[in-house]
């Protein structure tokens, strides 16, 4: 049970209203509810003029409602019974749900419920009591209004949307009860509830406001700070597959540019690579791939690999101008290039993955300031001191979702960023020109026969573009509404409702590199250590099969050249088996429980769905949150 009061909910608890959780009514906001109601009802009998109240909505503002409908005075006329007051606030929530689409899900439309009633408990939107609880227990009850996706341009506020949620209170509209679709009377009924009859300012208390967007923004930014993590151990793993190195990662260098998200993703990285022997490993150790032949290995045991290894000798005539170099590093290129630094999307994950975590923290921000703000027009001041009542009931713009807007606009750029940044580490491993010394999409592939991960990089590429083209901001995209009384809107709630749709196709991307990786990851484990064994059984003469560029047997330098491949041999011989980082091992177990390395071309159909269905699902990448 959350308990709601207007001043403290958390995106957490509004993520768990979402998913389930109850809700219940703090009574010392009860208090100032009341409060507010009976103030507006006081003035009504005043006959002051109120926005909302007794004047018409947007470009109807000017227009002072009467004792009675006129229609009521044409001939043989029935009256209705209602006062125009009552109309008003009916016609405005049953006008006005007119969205369009595909209805939003049922954890969206909870949290837009959750989010309604904790502004409404402020104090300061005139709602009664008895229809706060009644919007209470509908969400309590596990109604769902069906909200269509389509129809508020986020001010004033998300009036459409809103409407229908508010249209089931009373007894109108669509909802869900129980997984089913039906009229909002019937969902109603099945709960045990009765419909409200709206009184003075209701309706816009219900209808005005942020609530589709905050909603959908809180729940697309708690998937995406998911997602973070789990980009930051795709990156990992990637990196162990490399056997990149770690310097760039080091807290000191970070120091020097200390932005929060950069720091936080050079730590991660540093947690997630904690206990690897392949990240840093001195270049000589890492043989490059080769094709396997019948031929290329020795006892039945080391027959069973899918893949040859080998070294290029660096001949002495090759080291002038290097010889402190080759003092510390043996004279053999293999896999792993000679050179301090790896390329950008491994070197800079800390500073792309962390600007995309700053974007996301100033959203966080702006919503957590929006969770307990009061976001519908007019606002009620019942107890400030004023000589006029417009002086109490004032009119403002709360409801323009312009801060939520530009957030998410910062964050619908940021998406395509980071799942870019992926893309080109998948395209790195499975590409011979970039993958140092893996096996050419990442499959033996010895008769031509075979594709490996080659096309999980097309899928990877082609959702990126989409995400990208989808990036452009909605909210430079203003069109007046309400006959130009509204003639600057946000597009919020398109903003975030587009950031919320993203979020699903970027771990789409996640879920393939984790997959390529941790394919390449085995790969690189597999061929250091085969050549670690190799090195503990074999001696120089037959390990230097390994090695291209021998010098002929009458050569003076072919001592040498036997010297130097017994010293590799020595170095690999006396090393422990090489391993990935304790936390990438542990993703990799988790990758590997779904789906299997791919030994020979197979259907991989199914291995993507998995890898996706595993991020989707939340069960890799957690454990870095805080």
């Amino acid at each position: 049970m959350i308990r709601l009061d207007g001043h403290s909910l958390t995106r957490a608890q509004l993520v768990d209203i979402a998913h389930g959780a109850q809700v219940e009514l703090a009574a010392e906001a009860l208090v100032k509810v009341e409060r507010a109601a009976a103030f507006l009802a006081e003035q009504v009998a005043r006959e002051e003029p109120i926005y909302g109240v007794s004047t018409g909505f947007g470009s109807n503002a000017d227009k002072l409602l009467g004792a009675h409908p006129l229609r009521d005075e044409l001939p043989g006329a029935k009256p209705s019974g209602r006062s125009l007051h009552a109309e008003l606030q009916d016609n405005l929530i049953t006008t006005h749900a007119v969205c369009v689409g595909e209805p939003f899900a049922a954890d969206v439309v909870r949290a837009m419920l959750g989010i309604r009633i904790n502004t409404l408990l402020r104090g300061h939107s005139g709602i009664r009591v008895q229809t706060l609880q009644s919007l209470t227990a509908m969400l309590n009850a596990g109604v769902v209004p069906v909200v269509p996706q389509l129809g508020s341009v986020g001010a004033s506020g998300d009036l459409a949307p809103l409407s229908h949620l508010a249209i089931v209170l009373l007894g109108g509209g669509e909802a869900f009860f129980d997984g089913e679709r039906m009229s909002g009377a019937e969902a109603l009924k099945r709960a045990g509830l009765k419909p409200v009859t709206l009184s003075y300012k209701e309706g816009l208390a219900l209808n005005n406001g942020t609530a589709q967007m905050l909603a959908t923004g809180v729940l697309a930014l708690d998937e995406l700070e998911y997602l973070l993590d789990t980009a930051d151990l795709a990156a990992a793993m990637t990196i162990d597959a490399f056997a990149g190195r770690l310097g760039a990662f080091a807290e000191e260098v970070h120091a020097l540019r200390p932005h929060p998200g950069q720091v936080q993703v050079a730590a991660n990285l540093r947690k997630l690579l904690e206990g690897s022997t392949l990240a840093d490993i001195p270049y000589h150790l890492v043989p490059r791939a080769r094709s396997w032949l019948p031929q290329s290995w020795d006892t039945p045991q080391s027959q069973a690999l899918s893949f040859d290894i080998g070294w290029d000798w660096v001949p002495t005539s090759q080291r002038h101008g290097r010889e402190k170099f080759y003092s510390r590093f043996k004279p053999f290129r293999g896999g792993k290039k000679h050179q301090p630094q790896d390329s950008y999307s491994l070197r800079c994950v800390p500073q792309v993955h962390g600007a995309v975590r700053d974007a996301v923290a100033h959203a966080a921000r702006v919503m957590e300031i929006e969770l307990n703000s009061v976001t519908d027009n007019p606002l009620v001041f019942p107890d400030r001191d004023a000589r006029y009542v417009e002086e109490q009931v004032i009119s403002a713009g709360h409801f323009h979702g312009m801060p939520l807007a530009l957030a998410m606009s910062a964050v619908k750029a940021a998406i395509p960023v980071l799942a870019s940044i992926s893309e080109r580490r998948i395209n790195k491993l499975v590409d011979p020109a970039t993958n140092d010394g893996l096996p050419a999409f990442l499959i033996g592939n010895e008769d031509a026969t075979e594709s490996g991960f080659m096309i999980i990089q097309y899928t990877a590429a082609a959702i990126v573009n989409d995400l990208a083209s989808r990036a452009m901001p909605a909210s430079v995209y203003s069109i007046p509404t309400s006959a130009n009384a509204e003639d600057h809107v946000s597009m919020g709630a398109n903003e975030a409702r587009h950031v919320l749709a993203m979020c699903a196709d970027l771990g789409k991307v996640i879920g393939l590199e984790l997959m390529t990786a941790a394919q390449a990851l085995d790969l690189r484990r597999d061929m250091i250590n085969a050549a670690r064994d190799l090195a503990d059984r074999a001696d120089a003469a037959t390990f230097a099969r390994k090695v291209q560029g021998a010098p002929l047997a009458d050569d003076p330098a072919h001592a040498v050249f036997l010297d130097e491949v017994d010293a590799l041999r020595v170095e690999l011989s006396d090393a422990d088996a090489f391993h990935p980082g304790d936390a990438v091992k542990r993703a990799h177990a988790a990758v590997r429980g779904e789906v299997a390395f791919l030994e020979r071309d197979r259907a991989l159909d199914g291995d993507v769905r998995r890898a996706v269905e595993l991020v989707a699902g939340r069960r890799v990448g957690a454990g870095l949150r805080g």
